[in-house]
């Protein structure tokens, strides 16, 4: 009985840690708005001595060198922002007086994650610029700092410490951070239009549909995360018009085809479905994992040996477990109306 409510103490702690999971107070969140420069006015005064900088040059950071520990021995002043997929951010430190000796340092973690230094114990990457000990061959240095990030298929938590050097304590700064993106703007996602569906097996049942009834999805990361691996991103805009959601049952020991017969030959549809378990409500746009991913959608050259219509069509299967289907019908570069015939035919 003890372990069980230990046990229970335990999850609920970490239960409400996820929740509340954000950076401090001391570190200052920025808004950073995507495709313009945002910046932040600060003072070293307002930040705090780092007695420990082990963390630094940590073979998980590999942020600076010991050896440059002394430019990183002033106050620090913590900031923090997010950047979207697909994205490359510039940060620079502009000192308001050209003589003070500035540092400056960042390092990307995971969206879900906030350590805070000295307690890093490792990181995505970490990067660093502060005043050269010698002049570099075809490059010259002002008062300024400079550091850059980029991001890929996921979102990432980006901490940037500006530091005074040599003990530096006190002085002005203007943070400037240049965040470039193929996300333009954020944009509220409409209720998806989800659809309840039988399927009998050893029977072929059809449901007719419309585009318009649908909604469109705009994030579309989910599908080519690791753990998912329904499309690329490269196909992204074969989903980017309406969407009608459908959810069904694949029992165990089955197999099931899904097959999607657009009415007007003309309209270009795409198709997916995914697989989780029976007891596990994952819907798009929010989807981090499943069992299986399959989608189909018009080709981009022709494939050997094989043929392609305007209908779509994806295979799944189960074998000692039942699961639960989520199918998408989508249109293809913003397609939002067309009528269509979902067919489901489980063995």
């Amino acid at each position: 009985m003890k372990f069980r409510k230990l046990t229970l103490t335990v999850f609920l702690f970490l239960f409400i840690a996820n929740i509340y999971a954000q950076f401090p107070d001391e570190v200052h969140m920025i808004d950073v708005k995507p495709n313009s420069i945002t910046t932040f006015h600060g003072n070293l005064a307002t930040g705090f001595v780092m007695d420990d900088l082990s963390w630094a040059s940590s073979s998980n950071n590999a942020c600076f060198t010991g050896l440059e520990k002394h430019k990183f021995t002033g106050k620090h002043v913590l900031h923090a922002f997010k950047i979207p997929p697909y994205s490359d951010v510039n940060i620079t430190v502009i000192p308001e007086d050209k003589n003070a000796n500035f540092s400056i340092y960042g390092y990307q973690t995971y969206d879900n994650r906030y350590p805070v230094v000295p307690n890093l114990k490792s990181c995505v990457s970490c990067e660093a610029d502060f005043k050269w000990d010698y002049p570099k061959a075809n490059r010259t240095q002002d008062h300024t700092r400079h550091i850059r990030f980029n991001s890929l298929h996921s979102p990432y938590n980006i901490v940037i410490g500006v530091a005074g050097a040599d003990g530096l304590a006190t002085g002005s700064y203007t943070l400037k951070i240049n965040l470039i993106t193929r996300v333009q703007k954020t944009k509220i996602q409409g209720s998806l239009k989800i659809h309840k569906i039988l399927n009998i097996k050893g029977k072929t049942l059809s449901y007719e549909g419309n585009l318009k009834e649908g909604v469109v999805i705009h994030d579309l990361t989910w599908a080519s995360k690791s753990s998912v691996a329904c499309f690329p991103a490269t196909q992204n805009h074969k989903f980017t018009g309406n969407q009608l959601i459908y959810t069904t049952d694949l029992p165990a020991h089955s197999e099931m085809k899904i097959t999607l017969i657009p009415d007007d030959k003309s309209k270009n549809m795409s198709l997916y479905a995914y697989v989780v378990t029976s007891d596990k409500n994952a819907m798009i746009p929010n989807l981090t994992s499943c069992v299986t991913c399959e989608a189909d959608y018009k080709w981009d050259y022709k494939k050997y040996g094989k043929t392609q219509n305007h209908t779509r069509s994806v295979h799944l299967n189960s074998v000692n477990s039942p699961y639960k289907v989520i199918i998408g019908v989508a249109g293809a570069d913003g397609l939002a109306d067309g009528k269509f015939t979902l067919r489901i035919n489980t063995k």
